[in-house]
Formats: C-alpha cells, structure tokens, sequence
C-alpha cells in the first residue's frame, strides 16, 4: 500500500470478527480486553471473547456496525461507527469504572453519528488510512441523514486528538477518568469531540484548495 495506491474500504463482514477485536482493543486503549477478560470462563482467552462479541448482529460492537480498511487482502484498519437517537439509561455510577466516562459522554451526544472506535495496525499507520476511514465515516453518516458526528477519546492521546481537530471535530465536554487498567490513562480526561457535517451543497461551492 502506498499514497498512490490506498487501502480500499469496505463493509465488513463476521469474517473480520477476530480482526475487530483487536483493532476495537486498539482503540479502547486496552479496556476492551479487561473488559473480556472479566467475561472470560475457564479455557477461554479474551480475545476469543472479544471475537465473539464482535461477531454479533445487535448492539454497538458488531461487525455490522464497521468499516474495513483492507490492504494486500487483509484488514489493516476499522472504523467503528452509528447513529446515538437516545441518551443510554445507565447510571454511570452503577458501571464499571473505566467505561462510566464514556457512558456519561454519550448521554450529551443524541442525534449525531457516534464515532465508537478508530484503529489502524502498525502496518498501515502514518499512511492516510485513518483518514480514508474518518472520511468513509462521513460518508455513511451523510447517507443516513445525520449533520453531526460525535467522538471520544483520552485528551493524552495527542495524535489522535490532533487528527480529529484536523478534520473539524471540537471539544464539547469531557468526563475525568475514573480508573484504567493500563499506563499511562490513569489520570487525564475523556473528550468528547463533536463535528457539524457540511451538506453536499456547501462541498460543491467550497472552493478546490480549500477541500
């Protein structure tokens, strides 16, 4: 894969599934796996659990729900996203420590395409694939009629924050984090980032250069 020849996008499928664990992992800065790790009975691995998940047709990780940056036939990166229509009813208090600043987040980002998770394997990083992700991101959220889209992610993480501050995403709110299993997010903020769509009508009058 190079500049002149960029991932191709596509919808993914159940086969990704062990493939979205680990890019979901990624992203999640190593809470997913504590997470599956809490689920896991004996002769299980975390992985094989977070593959399991990621093969579900329901709920917010699913493969139904992702995009696949793919290189050379294999997934190199993913996209993770979906429309929030309603504020979640969970008490933040009444969840897991490293996931409540995220549900309290959630509860302020109603009516936006949400972001869930972004990841890119080592091999296709610092080569525009998360960007042709957060574009295809767009994409979908446009064609299903949404104006905004919403993402979090840890204030620490500077080049990701850097990336979304690029492409037009502010800071609307931020929750502190509460607890984290791995270095270095055991302190900092949770941001909340939110970005107001230009419709197709705005995209054809704005000038080439400025795209």
């Amino acid at each position: 894969m190079s500049a002149s020849n960029p991932a191709a996008i596509r919808v993914a499928t159940s086969a990704d599934a062990e493939s979205l664990a680990r890019l979901i992992n990624m992203a999640g800065e190593g809470i997913p796996h504590w997470l599956w790790t809490r689920a896991c009975v004996e002769g299980q691995t975390p992985l094989e659990i977070g593959t399991e998940r990621a093969k579900r047709t329901s709920g917010g990780f699913s493969y139904t729900n992702a995009l696949i940056a793919e290189a050379d036939g294999r997934p190199i990166g993913m996209v993770l996203s979906y429309a929030i229509t309603e504020a979640p009813t969970d008490d933040p208090d009444d969840l897991p420590d490293p996931i409540a600043p995220f549900v309290a987040l959630e509860k302020l980002s109603v009516d936006t395409w949400y972001i869930n998770a972004l990841a890119v394997f080592t091999e296709g990083q610092n080569r525009g694939v998360g960007t042709q992700l957060l574009v295809a991101a767009e994409a979908l959220a446009r064609a299903k009629g949404f104006s905004r889209m919403s993402i979090q992610v840890y204030g620490q993480n500077v080049g990701a924050v850097r990336l979304y501050e690029r492409f037009g995403y502010k800071l609307l709110s931020s929750e502190p984090v509460r607890h984290h299993p791995s270095p270095p997010y055991y302190t900092g903020d949770v941001l909340l980032l939110v970005k107001q769509l230009e419709n197709t009508e705005q995209l054809q009058d704005k000038p080439l250069d400025a795209a």
